[in-house]
C-alpha cells in the first residue's frame, strides 16, 4: 500500500533503537525524511547513517535529551517545517507504590507526559497553518491495563491520554490527527530491563522470566520493533486521516478487554 506520504517529514523521539527505530525505519521505507532523535550520539549517528543508506531519504541526526526544555529546542531548531511527530521516550523505572518520592514523579511526568505535550505545542500550529500534520505518541499498553510495579508510568502516561483525549478533537478540522499507540511487550532494551528485574527478585534465569512473561501474551511471543514500526506508519498515512484521539494496543492481545 502506498501510504501517500513520500517527501513529508517526521520528528522522531528516541529513534535509534527500539520502537522508535521500527517507526523510523517504517517511515523511512514510505519516503519520509526523519529528524532523528536520542540521548547517545554514537548510536544515533550509526542509526542515521544506515537509515539514510538503505531508504534513500534524509536523515538529520540530533543528539539530545527530549526530556529536557534545551534538548526540545535542539530538534525542533534542526527540524524546521514538519509534518509529522512521533512522541517517544523510555518508561520511568519499575517499583512498588512506597518506593516514590515526589521528585520521583516528576521526573515521570516530565518524561512521559509533559516533554509529549511540549513537543506537540512546537509542531501543531504550523501543521494547522498548512492543513495536515500526523502526531503519534508511543505510550504503554498500561494505560489501558494498568501494571502494578510500573506505578510511575501508569500515571503518566494517564495524564498523556487525557491530554490527547481533548487535545485531538480541537486540532483535527485543521487536518491534524493525535493518535497513541500502546505497546505490551516487545524484543526492545525495555523489556531486558523488565526481565532483568525479575531475574534479580526472583533468582531465575533470563529465558525463564522471558519464557514466563510470553506465556501471558495470547500470541505467545514478544511483538517486533518492525510490525509496531508499520502501525505507526500507517496512522501517519493519509489513509489515516479519519482516525483521531484513539488509543491502539500492540501487545499481541495480552489486555483481556472486550472494548
Amino acid at each position: 500500500m502506498d501510504l501517500g506520504i513520500r517527501g513529508k517529514k517526521a520528528i522522531i523521539c528516541a529513534g535509534s533503537k527500539g520502537l522508535g527505530r521500527g517507526c523510523a525505519e517504517a517511515l523511512a521505507e514510505a519516503g519520509v525524511d526523519l529528524v532523528l532523535n536520542a540521548r547517545g550520539a554514537e548510536a544515533l549517528a550509526e542509526t542515521a547513517n544506515e537509515i539514510e543508506a538503505r531508504y534513500g531519504v534524509t536523515v538529520i541526526a540530533v543528539a539530545a535529551d527530549i526530556t529536557a526544555p534545551e534538548g526540545r529546542a535542539a530538534v525542533l531548531a534542526a527540524a524546521g517545517e514538519v509534518d509529522i511527530l512521533i512522541n517517544n521516550a523510555g518508561g520511568p523505572p519499575p517499583g512498588v507504590w512506597s518506593d516514590w518520592s515526589r521528585d520521583d514523579f516528576i521526573k515521570a511526568l516530565d518524561g512521559n507526559m509533559l516533554s509529549p505535550i511540549a513537543m506537540m505545542q512546537g509542531v501543531m500550529p504550523g501543521m494547522m497553518a498548512r492543513g495536515w500534520g500526523r502526531v503519534v505518541n508511543i505510550t504503554s499498553a498500561a494505560v489501558r491495563a494498568p501494571i502494578p510495579q510500573l506505578g510511575l508510568s501508569n500515571a503518566a502516561r494517564a495524564g498523556l491520554t487525557g491530554f490527547v483525549a481533548g487535545t485531538a478533537r480541537q486540532v483535527a478540522h485543521a487536518g491534524v490527527t493525535i493518535n497513541n499507540m500502546l505497546p505490551g511487550i516487545h524484543a526492545t532494551d525495555r523489556a531486558d530491563a523488565l526481565d532483568g528485574a525479575v531475574v534479580r527478585a526472583e533468582g531465575i534465569s533470563l529465558d525463564e522470566a522471558r519464557a514466563r512473561r510470553a506465556a501471558g501474551i495470547p500470541a505467545r511471543r514478544y511483538g517486533t520493533a518492525s510490525e509496531f514500526g508499520a502501525m505507526c506508519a500507517f496512522l501517519c498515512s493519509q489513509h489515516a486521516g479519519f482516525i483521531v484521539g484513539q488509543n491502539i494496543l500492540v501487545d499481541g492481545g495480552a489486555a483481556n478487554q472486550t472494548m
